[in-house]
């Protein structure tokens, strides 16, 4: 399989850090763009600094050696934006973050991750804390 985009959507939690640095191995080993998105959703209190925060990540990305590396924020709820950015940007691949949430936590407050999974036009894959 040749990767000449991957998508690797980002919600700032401790994680991030470490999902950052596996989306960056996947980008250095097969030479593609990494792209790193947030998305500001309608419900959460209006994210600040949230310039400066993909800055870090794209500064840590191009550390471990991923040459060619974007960044993107969007307003809108997450999986459908997620999903929306992967087709516009042709991506090969999403790397997503897993938090783990099962049963009846995952029913009530839904899964972003989830909802990639189902309907993402290319390969999801999850990444654990």
């Amino acid at each position: 399989m040749t990767l000449t985009t991957i998508l690797c959507p980002l919600d700032f939690s401790a994680a991030s850090v470490a999902l950052v640095a596996y989306a960056a191995a996947l980008a250095v080993g097969t030479g593609a763009e990494l792209r790193l998105l947030y998305v500001q959703e309608p419900a959460m209190p209006l994210a600040v600094g949230v310039e400066a925060e993909l800055s870090v990540h794209r500064a840590a990305a191009q550390a471990a050696g991923a040459n060619r590396v974007s960044t993107n924020m969007l307003k809108g709820e997450a999986a459908p934006e997620i999903v929306a950015e992967a087709r516009r940007q042709h991506a090969d691949l999403i790397v997503i973050g897993a938090h783990g949430q099962t049963g009846l936590s995952r029913f009530l407050m839904g899964n972003t991750a989830e909802v990639v999974v189902r309907t993402a036009p290319c390969p999801t894959l999850l990444v654990r804390e």
